[in-house]
């Protein structure tokens, strides 16, 4: 990256609202968002998002697709990694002391016999809990599975519980836990954390220890289907079979052949190849 193209790239970023708009992208990557989520999750005017918006792809720090009516804005991952490696190669000569602490984090250790895994949500009270229980029957023993929820006093869906035991799945010591749970000292060291709805990975939440692997397996709330019982019903059984067959292939990766890059890319696939994008 030459200087004057860097040089842009960070007095876009200078501004607090750009750097927003673009850390909560960067949380949702590589999927994209529509800019009506973006403006909810940080509580911004439409008028002033555009702005940013027209800032940071102008910049190229960001690019747009349509799909449909929809507008869906995402990260540019080559330029985000093409500025990282200006500041620490280029600026900053490839000194140890500044590259040290980030290859420590980021180190090939030798692979775990097991994996903690965490599915994240608003409210821990269905998808969160399906994940949950789906990777701990599915996993055959090499993942410890873990689910929580960013909002507080949540409670399991009756109609969430229904499906897992209708699916075989043993219910008795499943519970609705907060975030915080796992957020204290000595919690589990995560090795994946994946968020599957928006208002979630939406979330600024502090860095993992341990630096997991992460990803965004979003899909729709079935808490908020409407219609009869049998309609609110098969939601729920639709939104488990999509997060099965995700787990089910994210069961199955290769993990020993696999270093942090590729692996980093096939969650990512899992999550994007099977979105079931709504309007």
């Amino acid at each position: 990256m030459d200087t004057e193209t860097a040089s842009r790239a960070f007095a876009t970023l200078g501004h607090p609202g750009r750097l927003a708009v673009y850390r909560l992208l960067m949380r949702f990557a590589p999927q994209g968002v529509r800019p009506t989520e973006i403006a909810e999750a940080l509580e911004m005017k439409q008028n002033t998002l555009s702005h940013h918006l027209s800032d940071l792809t102008s910049s190229s720090l960001v690019q747009v697709e349509r799909d449909g009516r929809s507008l869906f804005y995402s990260v540019d991952l080559g330029r985000a990694e093409a500025l990282v490696a200006y500041l620490t190669l280029d600026v900053g000569r490839a000194r140890p002391e500044l590259l040290s602490p980030v290859l420590k984090t980021l180190r090939e250790d030798e692979m775990p016999s097991s994996f903690n895994v965490l599915f994240l949500c608003s409210g821990n009270s269905a998808r969160s809990i399906f994940a949950e229980a789906i990777l701990r029957d599915l996993g055959n023993g090499r993942f410890i599975a873990f689910s929580a929820g960013t909002r507080p006093n949540t409670a399991l869906n009756p109609f969430a519980l229904e499906v897992l035991e209708r699916n075989g799945h043993a219910t008795g010591d499943m519970r609705s836990k907060h975030i915080t749970e796992f957020q204290q000292p000595d919690s589990p060291v995560m090795d994946f954390v994946f968020t599957v709805c928006d208002a979630a990975a939406a979330e600024e939440c502090p860095p993992w220890p341990g630096q997991p692997i992460t990803g965004h397996w979003g899909l729709p709330d079935p808490v908020k289907a409407t219609g009869t019982e049998a309609e609110k019903a098969l939601v729920f059984a639709q939104t488990y079979a999509a997060l099965r067959r995700r787990i089910a292939a994210f069961v199955e990766l290769p993990f020993a052949d696999l270093n942090r890059i590729s692996l980093q890319s096939r969650v990512d696939a899992i999550g994007t190849g099977a979105a079931d994008r709504k309007g």
